[in-house]
C-alpha cells in the first residue's frame, strides 16, 4: 500500500518511538500503524514496554523521541482529553458515589457540547452496548465486578473516539467471566467498527480477538501479523517461545523438496518439516513442533521410520477435552504433545509408544546461538 493510502486509513501513526526512564530505555524506536476499525493488541511479557507505549498514545506519558499522530494530526502536545480517545483501564476506576448514568456522563460532559437531553440518549445507547440498560440508577458497589468493567467500557465508547485504549481490562476478573467479556468485547468491536488498541500479556486474549498482533520484548518489536501468522509462523526463536504451545529441538537440514525440508533432530531420527525462515547458508536450525502435530500409537514391533520415533510416556495430565502427555524419546528430549481425550483414554504412565511428528505442524527457525 502506498504511504499516503496507509496514512488516510490510519488510526494511529506511530514513528520512532522511544522512551526513557532515567537511562533505561523502555521503548526503542517503534514505528507502526494501526488502522481505522483494526483491532489490535500489543502482546507481551511484564516490562516488555506495551503499557508504556499505551501511555504514549493515549498521553499519559511524553516520549523521548518520535511522534504519535492520531486521524492524521500530531497529539504529542495535546493532553489526553483532546486526543479523541477512549481509555479502559485495568482497575474500573468508576466514581463510587456517582451511579452508572452519571459515571458514563462524565466523559460527555467534559468532552462534548451535547444538551442534557442529548447526553440523556447517548448514555442510554452506550449502555444498551454493553448490556446494562437498566442498571443506570445503580452505584458500582451494587454491580459484579464484569457490570462494573462494561461501565467502563460504556463510559470510554459513549463519546465515539477514534480509538479505544484497553489496558488490561480483564485481569481482575476470575477465568470464566474473562472467556465472557472476550466475546462481548469482540462483538462490541464489531458493533461500532472502532479502533480497539489492547494490551495483555495473555497469548489466549490476544489471539481470540485481534485482527493484528504487535509481539514487543525489550521496548522492540518483535513480529507484526494476524493472530495465525504469529502462531504458527514466528519469526525468531523468542516469538516461538513466547506463544508457547511447541516444543523445540535443535537440528540439521540434509534434504528439501516438494516444500518442506528434511531435518535430523540431534539424538534422534529425521523429520520433515515446513521451510521457514531458513537461510540457505546455513543448515542448523531449531524445529518447531506444535503440541497438536504429534500423533501417539502403541508401540509397533516393526522398524522404525523417517518422522516416528520409539518413546514412553512420562505423565498424562487431564484437561477435559483433551490430554497433555510428556513423552520421553529416550535420549533426554521431552515432547509435551496434546490430544482429544476421547481418543486417548487408554494411554498409560509408562507405556512404550511410536511417536509420529506431522509436517503440517513442524516448523524449522534459525539457529544462531552457539
Amino acid at each position: 500500500m502506498p504511504a499516503n493510502d496507509a496514512a488516510a486509513t490510519a488510526s494511529v501513526e506511530i514513528r520512532e518511538l522511544a522512551k526513557s526512564f532515567g537511562g533505561v530505555a523502555a521503548l526503542r524506536g517503534i514505528t507502526l500503524d494501526v488502522e481505522r476499525g483494526e483491532f489490535v493488541s500489543f502482546l507481551g511479557p511484564s516490562g516488555c514496554g506495551k503499557t508504556t507505549l499505551l501511555r504514549i498514545i493515549a498521553g499519559l506519558e511524553i516520549p523521548t523521541l518520535g511522534d504519535v499522530r492520531i486521524a492524521g494530526r500530531s497529539v504529542l502536545r495535546d493532553p489526553p482529553y483532546r486526543r479523541n480517545i477512549g481509555l479502559v483501564f485495568q482497575s474500573y476506576a468508576l466514581f463510587p458515589h456517582k451511579s452508572v448514568a452519571a459515571n458514563v456522563d462524565f466523559g460527555l460532559r467534559h468532552r462534548t457540547g451535547l444538551s442534557a437531553r442529548e447526553r440523556g440518549v447517548a448514555i442510554d445507547e452506550a449502555l444498551s452496548l454493553v448490556r446494562l440498560q437498566h442498571y443506570r440508577d445503580r452505584k458500582p458497589s451494587e454491580l459484579s465486578g464484569g457490570q462494573q468493567q462494561r461501565v467502563a467500557l460504556a463510559r470510554a465508547v459513549v463519546t465515539r473516539p477514534e480509538v479505544l485504549l484497553l489496558d488490561e481490562p480483564l485481569s481482575n476478573l476470575d477465568a470464566k467471566l474473562r472467556e465472557k467479556m472476550r466475546i462481548e468485547l469482540k462483538e462490541l468491536h464489531r458493533t461500532l467498527g472502532m479502533t480497539f488498541i489492547y494490551v495483555t500479556h495473555d497469548r489466549g486474549e490476544a489471539l481470540s480477538m485481534s485482527d493484528r498482533i504487535v509481539v514487543m520484548r525489550d521496548g522492540r518489536v518483535d513480529q507484526i501479523g494476524s493472530p495465525r501468522q504469529v502462531f504458527e509462523e514466528p519469526d525468531s526463536l523468542d516469538v516461538a517461545r513466547f506463544m508457547g504451545h511447541g516444543n523445540l529441538l535443535r537440528g540439521e537440514v540434509i534434504g528439501s523438496g516438494d516444500g518442506t525440508v528434511q531435518v535430523r533432530i540431534e539424538g534422534e531420527g529425521t523429520v520433515a518439516a515446513n521451510a521457514l525462515h531458513r537461510r540457505r547458508d546455513s543448515s542448523r536450525v531449531w524445529l518447531l513442533i506444535r503440541n497438536n502435530a504429534i500423533v501417539l500409537r502403541p508401540a509397533a514391533t516393526s522398524a522404525s521410520r523417517d518422522g516416528v520415533f520409539r518413546a514412553r510416556v512420562r505423565s498424562i495430565f487431564y484437561h477435559g477435552l483433551h490430554i497433555e502427555a510428556h513423552v520421553d524419546l529416550g535420549s533426554g528430549a521431552v515432547l509435551r504433545v496434546e490430544l482429544p481425550a476421547h481418543e486417548n483414554r487408554h494411554l498409560q504412565h509408562g507405556a512404550d509408544v511410536d511417536v509420529e511428528i506431522l509436517s503440517k505442524g513442524t516448523w524449522i527457525l534459525q539457529r544462531q546461538e552457539e
